[in-house]
């Protein structure tokens, strides 16, 4: 801030500090394309201080052929904001980056600018986690209605088919078995409705997120995952999560099957990272509580990705790729990872589809909460 005041002619420490607390990446561009300020958003967004921030040009710092160049151009010319959508700044030295870019000319200097930045994943995160948190909402009260309408008369047809079965000869009980077996099989569908529906607290305790994704991985390498390729990256230092240790085994153990599922037969692998990535805050399950979700756990695949007309949707219950998938899977792995205050996301392109779990971690001497 200090750079920046001292840099130019004109004195505006307000605007700076102001500029310093937005959560957004804020640049300053000089007459030359100079960086001639930056705020600590925009330190985090390009991963790099302040101070060698300010020795580049805008040039160095978005890809070759961006339309940034452009806007900066139009902003001046028109003298007025100018933004476009989906901006791609992905660069070798400052990594995947796609944001909503505005430009805004200043007064003076002449021909300085200021550029905001809004990463379209911090909007992605927030728009499924309201989505997850619906269709957590639709399932509960769909669960009610099953459990109570539905369990009671299946349980009469079972029976049912049981006496039924004792007055027939044995080679007349395939039909009575099939209707028994079909009985069964929709109890456990609206057994899987019930769990939409428990919004009770759950203790939750620090949990060490690598020996829940090693087990996944044991199971997974011992049963679907035989003939896999499982390749891990972790930060050894990572935090300790704050969660059910059960509950995260089903999330990740969900995720690992799914990835196996859409696999090629040659050549299938299951990436499975962790790292801290400290910074932005989101609303918990708790009303008016905002947490920190600095724990990223990733589970990446290279099989035949999710078709795009589906990715808004993946989250929604009964939405699948799976020839006789029920579609519940991703929906209950929405609402444990939304019932533990923390976020799912999902980009996906053919050989290349990551699931991003962010979760709260523990905090230090916590022994067990519980989950309001």
């Amino acid at each position: 801030m200090d750079a920046f005041v001292a840099a130019h002619p004109f004195d505006l420490p307000a605007t700076a500090q102001i500029a310093s607390a937005l959560p957004m990446p804020v640049i300053v561009v000089g007459p030359q394309l100079q960086i001639v300020f930056v705020n600590p958003a925009a330190e985090q967004f390009f991963s790099t201080g302040a101070g060698h921030l300010q020795k580049q040009t805008l040039k160095d710092l978005i890809p070759f052929g961006s339309p940034v160049l452009q806007l900066v151009g139009q902003a001046l010319e028109r003298r007025a904001s100018v933004n476009e959508r989906h901006v791609d700044l992905t660069t070798p030295r400052h990594g995947e980056h796609v944001a909503d870019v505005t430009v805004s000319p200043l007064i003076e200097p002449e021909g300085t600018v200021v550029i905001t930045l809004q990463e379209r994943s911090l909007a992605q995160r927030i728009d499924k986690q309201l989505i997850a948190r619906g269709a957590v909402r639709s399932m509960h009260g769909m669960a009610s209605v099953l459990a109570h309408e539905i369990k009671n008369p299946l349980a009469g047809i079972r029976g049912a088919a049981q006496l039924i079965e004792q007055q027939l000869a044995p080679d007349d009980h395939e039909l009575t078995q099939l209707i028994q077996a079909e009985t069964d099989r929709i109890r456990g569908l609206i057994d899987r409705f019930e769990s939409f529906g428990d919004t009770r607290s759950f203790p939750r305790a620090p949990v060490n997120i690598h020996e829940v994704l090693d087990r996944v991985r044991r199971v997974a390498e011992s049963s679907f995952g035989r003939n896999v390729k499982f390749i891990e990256s972790f930060d050894p230092s990572l935090p300790r999560v704050l969660g059910d240790h059960d509950q995260l085994i089903q999330v990740f153990l969900n995720l690992v099957r799914n990835a196996a599922d859409a696999l090629p037969e040659q050549g299938g692998e299951i990436t499975l990272t962790t790292g801290y990535r400290p910074g932005v805050k989101f609303g918990a399950a708790v009303a008016g509580e905002r947490v920190s979700l600095p724990l990223e756990v990733t589970v990446r695949d290279n099989g035949q990705g999710i078709p795009s007309d589906l990715m808004p949707y993946i989250f929604d219950p009964f939405v699948t790729t799976k020839r006789g998938g029920s579609g519940l899977g991703l929906a209950l792995v929405a609402k444990i990872i939304g019932d533990h205050g923390g976020v799912i996301e999902c980009d996906s392109v053919p050989r290349r589809t990551v699931f991003r779990i962010l979760l709260p971690k523990a905090s230090t001497g916590v022994e067990e909460t519980t989950n309001a």
